[in-house]
């Protein structure tokens, strides 16, 4: 029977505290740090050589769901009853809403080096040392709204303009394409700073600290963003019947674009599955 992911601003004190220890102990097993490197060797620009599959390509969406789907079951492997809950930014927008509090993942990091002092993953509360990231800072830290240059979380209108696209993606599959679902969604936009942030990219940035490049699994809100982006693609998909994942066949050999992104039926490294059998998991989770 499939399972449930709830809204993370519904779950129960129960259910908080559960999740909450779910996640510490799947950190001092020494599991979490593995999916944090795994994000930083997976995160590959267009302007890198070689095959791009979690970000600026066609398989954001696919490369993301099986990641959070081996996290939801780590987590389950420890607390049968956790599922990752989504946050729905378009609506909980402020630094003192859900998930921003005590019980759950703690408040904004301190002015002076953004150093997260409250909530279960503060760092002196002793079980949550950074030991995997791009910097050597051993603290999880956060700029919630960017304190010196503030931005706003992207808007319903914003989510609802990438939703209204009814192509999966389009040539040349990277993050300069201004038509199609996965980059209007995964936020590349034109131009430079804040109005070339959008969605999923901007979210990211609202958060800061931790979240900016491929450590950002360091913040567990990373799980709680992806799993929102994760029930987005499935709100496409029941939007626009009959359309699929692009492209159908690899780019041809003349193509710039040629070994660099991942067809419908091509493996998804570093797993042995493809876009195509992560078009459909109903039969594993639903959302709430």
């Amino acid at each position: 029977m499939a399972y449930v992911r709830k809204d993370v601003g519904r779950l129960t004190a129960g259910e908080r505290k559960r999740l909450v220890k779910a996640f510490l102990e799947v950190k001092r097993r020494g599991e979490y740090d593995e999916f944090v490197r795994m994000h930083i060797d997976y995160y590959t620009s267009d302007g890198d050589d070689g095959l791009r599959t979690a970000h600026m390509a066609p398989s954001f969406l696919p490369w993301h769901r099986r990641f959070l789907l081996d996290l939801e079951r780590a987590l389950r492997r420890v607390d049968g009853s956790v599922t990752v809950p989504y946050w729905d930014w378009t609506r909980d927008r402020t630094k003192s809403a859900v998930p921003w509090t005590r019980d759950l993942l703690g408040g904004n990091g301190r002015a002076r080096d953004q150093q997260v002092m409250t909530g279960p993953f503060a760092y002196a509360g002793g079980h949550w040392t950074i030991k995997e990231g791009i910097t050597d800072g051993e603290f999880l830290a956060r700029d919630l709204g960017r304190a010196r240059d503030p931005i706003e979380l992207p808007t319903r209108a914003e989510l609802d303009r990438a939703l209204a696209d009814p192509a999966y993606d389009v040539p040349p599959w990277d993050s300069t394409v201004t038509r199609g679902f996965r980059n209007r969604l995964e936020g590349w936009g034109t131009g430079s700073g804040s109005a070339s942030w959008h969605n999923h990219n901007r979210v990211h940035r609202w958060v800061g600290g931790a979240m900016l490049g491929g450590a950002s699994v360091n913040d567990p809100v990373f799980w709680f963003h992806h799993a929102f982006i994760d029930l987005q693609w499935e709100r496409w998909q029941a939007r626009h019947r009959g359309q699929r994942y692009l492209p159908a066949r690899p780019p041809g050999a003349t193509d710039p674009q040629h070994g660099r992104v991942v067809a419908r039926g091509e493996k998804l490294p570093p797993w042995d599955v493809t876009p195509q059998s992560l078009e459909d998991v109903s039969r594993i989770y639903r959302y709430a």
